[in-house]
């Protein structure tokens, strides 16, 4: 279910911005700051005169060179687009506040840059921006920074199905929250949002009596303090745990009083989740009908929002199934055709979605009834020639698609053994795969064509040996002539004596060298294995996650997240 509506986050975030006044009646350009936020706030209907106050804001910061204002200009300029567009107005925010401690930006550029990323389904970075949110806010925005951390575990759990991992992120804003005036319009929202986050958490780990609890809870709190919405929302919620413990008749009740709410306020992703969820109660009252007519009005929705989570995909299969039994071959192939769709399009993003597959609908079966269906279908002249045609080329593509992914986790798969092997071999140091004698031997013959005399070719070897001994190459932003300085010599000596007693260029080099560390480090140390790509990148030395993934793929010929993945199986199989 969805738990955070984007326009009750906003105005959350903006309550400081947003003082109601009347606006003056002085021309706009010669406004202060504050009256420029005010107006533009006061005035949410009227995006013209919104455009008006944001130019008027971030001209006024310009021609005062006043960094953070400009960044808040930019930040308003935001609010007023979306997708790409959005992004980089925020990522100019950002540089121009990223240094200026303030107590709201860049965090909330951050985050919204986050929430506009999840939008687009880059769910990944969504959340690289969120910890970065996170971090700006901790030290200085102590609600926001757990608005943040909320956010990045409704990410986790509802986007990418990481329940558990999300569950402790919710307990700690729950903690938070729970020492706050929480019935006070400043944190009813919040502790709300994370009580009927905590209920759909344990009911998506099927801990009823849990869910239970945290619902009821979310009840009470939203009676107290009025909130239609949240009410509804948690009578919902509890409805469908009523639905995991079986108990159809009073699920039936909670979710009827719920829906005809989630369609005032319009919320379409509860409004989704609620006929998902009287089509699973009908089906457990045995009535077919009802069931199916639910799970249509779900695809319905699907098919005009274009959005779906792994919670409500189970529907296809009842319909799939029910079709069948009709023999009305153009439905049941409709469903087939739409489930099969839904996963391609979200598997990328839901890592659990193809177990989920494999287990409520075998992915084979699937595949052999659809050309029954489609032979079935010429027959009876009931589809069109370039119907069959396109669906044969889905099939086609979904087995093709099979094959190579199979064929590439067996090369992955070989690869990161190899690293394991070689790991081993050295006992605490990855094991470069060049061979070494032949190294050797070359480095050799070449000390003579390169121009610089033994002793200093040995002394900068010596230097270069107490670098990599010392983890300096750690350091981020390193570059020939910086190291060149530290090792007081001429930056095209390095250079030189790196591409031949190397036998890489000097980037090469540190990154291998960055690179290795990391092997070892991921190895040894559990708590590194949770972190972001991102983060990752940042401890090893490297200025963002795509530089350390290309590094690490050019090196040992897998993604760094593959190797991780791995790491973690390899842990659960010796335990």
């Amino acid at each position: 279910m969805n738990y955070l509506q984007w326009n009750k986050f906003l105005f959350i975030l903006l309550i400081p911005f947003a003082i109601l006044g009347q606006a003056s009646k002085r021309e706009i350009s010669r406004l202060t700051y504050d009256e420029l936020k005010n107006l533009y706030f006061d005035n949410e209907k009227d995006q013209k005169l919104q455009l008006e106050c944001a130019n008027a804001y971030l001209t006024k910061a310009k021609n005062e060179n006043n960094h953070i204002q400009k960044a808040r200009g930019y930040f308003l300029y935001s609010l007023e687009n979306e997708g790409n567009k959005a992004i980089k107005y925020l990522d100019s925010c950002i540089t121009f506040s990223r240094k200026e401690n303030d107590s709201k930006f860049p965090a909330y550029a951050y985050s919204s840059k986050a929430y506009k990323l999840k939008k687009l389904f880059k769910y990944r970075q969504a959340i690289d921006n969120f910890i970065l949110a996170e971090k700006y806010a901790q030290t200085n925005n102590k609600d926001f920074y757990y608005k943040v951390k909320f956010s990045i575990a409704v990410l986790r759990s509802e986007e990418l199905g990481e329940v558990r991992e999300a569950l402790n992120l919710y307990r700690e804003c729950f903690n938070y929250y729970k020492d706050k005036e929480i019935r006070t319009q400043m944190y009813s929202y919040g502790y709300q949002d994370v009580i009927f986050a905590l209920a759909d958490a344990f009911k998506a780990l099927n801990q009823t009596d849990s869910a239970t609890y945290y619902n009821k809870l979310g009840f009470r709190e939203s009676k107290l303090t009025k909130d239609n919405r949240y009410n509804a929302l948690f009578i919902l919620n509890e409805g469908a745990n009523l639905v995991l413990q079986k108990k159809f008749k009073a699920a039936l009740d909670s979710i009827t009083k719920a829906l005809p709410k989630m369609i005032i306020f319009k919320d379409e992703g509860n409004t989704l989740a609620a006929y998902y969820y009287l089509g699973k109660t009908y089906e457990g009252l045995g009535s077919k009908t009802m069931a199916v007519k639910n799970f249509i009005r779900v695809d319905s929705i699907y098919n005009k929002t274009k959005r779906i989570t792994p919670e409500f995909i189970s529907g296809y299969p009842y319909l799939i199934s029910y079709f069948k039994e009709k023999k009305d071959k153009e439905n049941q192939l409709k469903y087939i055709t739409r489930y099969m769709y839904i996963d391609s399009v979200l598997q990328t993003n839901y890592k659990e979605l193809t177990k989920k597959l494999q287990k409520e609908y075998d992915t084979p079966h699937l595949l052999s009834e659809k050309e029954i269906l489609i032979e079935s279908l010429e027959e009876d002249n009931s589809k069109s020639y370039w119907s069959i045609g396109g669906l044969l080329l889905i099939s086609i593509s979904v087995s093709g698609f099979g094959i190579y992914q199979l064929n590439l986790k067996k090369r992955d798969r070989s690869r990161f053994e190899k690293i394991m092997n070689q790991t081993k071999l050295s006992n605490s140091n990855f094991i470069n795969t060049d061979n070494e004698e032949n190294k050797a031997e070359t480095q050799t013959n070449n000390k003579e064509d390169i121009g610089i005399s033994e002793e200093l070719i040995n002394q900068i070897l010596e230097k270069l040996k107490r670098f990599e001994t010392k983890k300096e190459f750690l350091q981020p932003n390193i570059t020939v002539q910086i190291l060149s300085n530290t090792f007081e010599t001429n930056s095209k000596y390095i250079s030189k004596i790196v591409n031949t007693y190397k036998g890489k260029t000097f980037i090469q080099y540190i990154n291998d060298l960055r690179v290795e560390f990391a092997i070892v480090q991921l190895q040894q140390n559990n708590k590194l294995r949770n972190y972001t790509i991102q983060a990752l990148a940042l401890e090893f030395g490297f200025n963002s996650a795509e530089s350390f993934s290309a590094a690490f793929h050019k090196k040992t010929g897998i993604k760094p997240t593959y190797f991780i993945k791995e790491l973690e199986k390899s842990k659960k199989t010796q335990i």
